[in-house]
């Protein structure tokens, strides 16, 4: 399979971070994050992940974190990048772990955002209903219920113009209900909770206590069970907490990576 679409950005040879984003997979997620890591002198790859955005592509099925995993590996090998620092949004944070357990020599850190290490009742309950919201009311009606389970809503109320561009954009680049149903099936089905103690490299674990999606206490449970964690939390900023409270968000992330060593890269 072809190689994702990606930009590589920042110095050709400066340590690198990998920025993996969440259910809506696009790599323009992580805008209010790019100018403090080039700033800040990283190397920086983000991506569109298979059957999202540029990507596009069909899924394999059964798919699996595993699946997503595995193209980011190759796409390390295609931008000559021995090792990353990986930092992971939800989804995202799931192919971060995913991939310290399949290839750890690859893997220097994780940053962990409103992830999870195993399914939850309330967050398998907002699958459903958004999985209901698609079947009854198409792209339209899925996308319009997405800033609900993304932000706060005083930040909604706030941002009118702003959450309608993003609703409108989600609407015209939708990935079609097969591949979307596929992606929400492959998050559901992870289950890493056994291996937690496994995965022994620095981890960064960054959550909000108002995530209406996944509950605070999932991050909790991470930092409780790796072995070298590190836990940051807001009582505000939803879901997508690394967009509403970017400021915030960009100073702890970048703290922690110059804590890091570098890597050797290519």
């Amino acid at each position: 399979m072809p190689v994702l679409m990606h930009e590589v950005l920042g110095p050709a040879n400066g340590p690198t971070v990998l920025l993996s984003s969440g259910l809506g997979g696009a790599a323009a997620f992580w805008r209010p994050q790019l100018d403090a890591l080039l700033g800040a002198g990283w190397r920086v790859i983000t991506y569109d992940q298979r059957g999202t955005g540029r990507s596009g592509g069909i899924l394999p099925e059964p798919y699996r974190i595993a699946h997503m995993a595995q193209d980011v590996l190759e796409l390390l090998d295609a931008t000559h990048t021995p090792s990353c620092h990986l930092v992971g949004h939800a989804l995202g944070g799931l192919v971060g772990l995913q991939l310290a357990l399949d290839a750890p020599a690859r893997v220097a850190s994780l940053g962990l955002v409103n992830a999870w290490s195993q399914p939850n009742p309330h967050s398998a309950r907002c699958f459903e209903a958004r999985l209901a919201l698609l079947a009854a009311g198409g792209a339209r009606a899925y996308c319009e219920a997405q800033p609900i389970f993304l932000y706060p809503a005083a930040w909604c109320a706030e941002h009118p113009e702003r959450v309608e561009s993003e609703v409108e954009h989600a609407i015209a680049h939708f990935p079609g209900e097969t591949t979307m149903r596929q992606r929400i099936a492959a998050l559901r089905a992870f289950d890493c909770d056994a291996a937690l103690p496994g995965v022994d490299l620095p981890v960064w674990i960054s959550a909000t206590q108002d995530d209406a999606l996944v509950p605070w206490t999932c991050s909790r449970h991470l930092a409780a069970n790796l072995p070298q964690a590190q836990l940051h939390t807001l009582p505000h900023g939803g879901h997508a907490h690394s967009v509403t409270q970017a400021e915030t968000f960009n100073a702890s992330l970048l703290a922690f990576l110059a804590q890091q060593p570098h890597p050797p890269q290519a």
